[in-house]
């Protein structure tokens, strides 16, 4: 299997009489759910449940969300971390800085070694209607 991708043209935005150019994109190809990927994960274990395993992923968003929220890093061994990030508008001074100069929040995440091997060996092919 591998990863789809359309062209899609698009314009420089630092440059509005620059010709455009176009770029490949990730096209998603399907999803997959909480619920799915518990019944997935409990398929390959004769131990325990769909529903125990959902009831664990339920429980780590739960813990994760509280975490996140108090300003640590969630670090989930070899499958990556999860950290709050935030850009702002700048200020003159040091002092001026509130939180009021927060303008945007997102929760980044950083893969581990195997989600990042992936990435290395990962195909491409062209996104076909």
């Amino acid at each position: 299997m591998s990863v789809k991708y359309n062209i899609v043209e698009r314009k420089n935005p630092l440059d509005k009489n620059a010709p455009s150019k176009f770029y490949a994109s990730a096209k998603a190809d399907g999803e997959i759910n909480l619920k799915a990927i518990a019944k997935e994960i409990a398929g390959g274990s004769t131990t325990v449940s769909d529903t125990d395993v959902l009831a664990v992923l339920n429980d780590l968003i739960k813990a994760m969300t509280r975490h996140l929220t108090q300003g640590e890093i969630v670090k989930l061994g070899d499958f990556g971390n999860f950290q709050i990030t935030i850009s702002s508008d700048g200020a003159e001074t040091a002092e001026k800085v509130t939180a009021a100069n927060i303008k945007n929040n997102k929760i980044t995440f950083r893969p581990g070694a195997d989600l990042r091997d992936m990435l290395k060996i990962v195909k491409f092919e062209k996104y076909k209607k």
